[in-house]
């Protein structure tokens, strides 16, 4: 009796597991959709947010890998919000050969805080494409009025991991182009980031309370800082980033509240200044803050006609009257290897630091910066470190 049970069992048992293991197969094959499937237009007329809504929410909600491929032509969508909360989490890439394009009208996102927003997304990837969001009218509106809303980030990734945008180019922002908050491990590579060098706010790429976000191989001209790096930022690396027109690579600005997150191990290597207002910068407010920045290297750094290469601002201030304090934010193990090149202003080097913080651990090695037809010079205050080879001399680092 219990040898025809076995016997039973035994062809039971292999058929349940060839079942399992099929099924397995079976939802490990990726998975394409089309947004022209979906009803999208690539006319550059047709609304085509539905459409693109409908092709992320079937992704969504599939187990497999899936890709939306959006094809040439252009697409005219209004603001996309794509939710994370309730996919699978199942990778989801984008593959796009064609623009996607805001309404020509800017008051249509104007007043929104961004055009495509990705919330809560695991294992996202853009490859591809192009997002134009028209932003010129704002800019004048800005220009000629003062009466304008503040305008839309055209593409925000909050509260996600594991991202990659890669080969995407991003035109005439009306505000922020590329932003990364509250996400961890993060990939940008090959990006272009476009907008007039008078364009207000239109930074290229911001960063804030993110962790592990590596930025490579991309151009940014803007009216504002190609790269910007805010509070609770840490483990950032920027390298082969070439920058201008705008306002340089910023940390900052920091300490504009009291309780605020500070920013750590911050790597920005191998990039090129070109006609930029600012080289690398640290910028905090002159106010008391309980932030801090530290363990920062700057290196292999080329300036080609920067107004300030080299700049630490502890007194940096938007809102009028400015509080006429010293910061209270901690700026400390700052380094700065392999920087040279030209200043478009007689100050290659500016350390204005903290009275009531003085900067600490200021290192500066093999730096050489010299201005077009005048001595380069270096001002500096409350600022302790070190200096070996450094062009212009930086008389409040020691000399090693």
């Amino acid at each position: 009796m219990v040898y025809k049970t076995s016997f039973v069992i035994f062809p039971l048992a292999f058929l349940f597991l060839n079942f399992i293991l099929i099924s397995s197969l079976a939802n490990s094959v990726p998975t394409t959709l089309n947004v022209l499937t979906y009803g999208a237009k690539p006319d550059g007329s047709t609304d085509s947010t539905k459409a693109f809504l409908a092709a992320w929410n079937f992704a969504c909600a599939s187990a497999n890998p899936t890709t939306i491929i959006v094809p040439k032509g252009r697409f005219l969508v209004r603001q996309l919000i794509f939710q994370g909360n309730e996919c699978k989490h199942a990778p989801i890439s984008f593959r796009i050969a064609g623009s996607i394009i805001g309404p020509g009208d800017f008051r249509v996102l104007a007043r929104s805080e961004q055009w495509i927003m990705f919330e809560r997304v695991t294992d996202v990837s853009i490859y591809g494409g192009v997002l134009d969001a028209q932003g010129t009218g704002l800019w004048k509106c800005k220009k000629e009025d003062g009466h304008c809303p503040t305008g839309a980030k055209s593409l925000l990734f909050t509260g996600s991991n594991n991202i990659v945008i890669n080969g995407l180019t991003s035109l005439n922002s009306q505000k922020f182009h590329i932003v990364i908050n509250n996400s961890n491990n993060v990939k940008i590579d090959g990006v272009k980031v476009f907008a007039d060098g008078d364009s207000p706010n239109t930074d290229g790429i911001h960063i804030q309370e993110s962790h592990s976000v590596h930025i490579t191989n991309s151009r940014i001209g803007t009216g504002d800082d190609c790269i910007s790096i805010g509070p609770g930022s840490t483990s950032v690396s920027i390298q082969k980033v070439q920058c201008g027109p705008g306002h340089g690579i910023s940390i900052g600005s920091l300490g504009r509240v009291e309780e605020e997150q500070g920013v750590e191990n911050i790597t920005v290597s191998n990039v090129d200044f070109t006609g930029t207002q600012n080289g690398v910068r640290i910028k905090t407010w002159g106010k008391y803050s309980k932030s801090f920045a530290r363990n920062i290297v700057f290196q292999h750094i080329t300036m080609k006609m920067v107004k300030n290469p080299i700049i630490i601002d502890q007194h940096y201030c938007l809102d009028k009257p400015c509080p006429k304090q010293e910061s209270g934010v901690i700026v400390s193990n700052v380094r700065y290897e392999d920087i040279r090149g030209t200043s478009n202003t007689e100050v290659a080097v500016m350390l204005d630091c903290s009275k009531e913080k003085p900067c600490t651990g200021i290192v500066m090695n093999d730096v050489n910066l010299v201005s077009v037809n005048r001595r380069a010079l270096a001002s500096c205050g409350n600022a302790n470190g070190s200096a070996k080879d450094v062009v212009p001399f930086t008389p409040c680092l020691r000399k090693d």
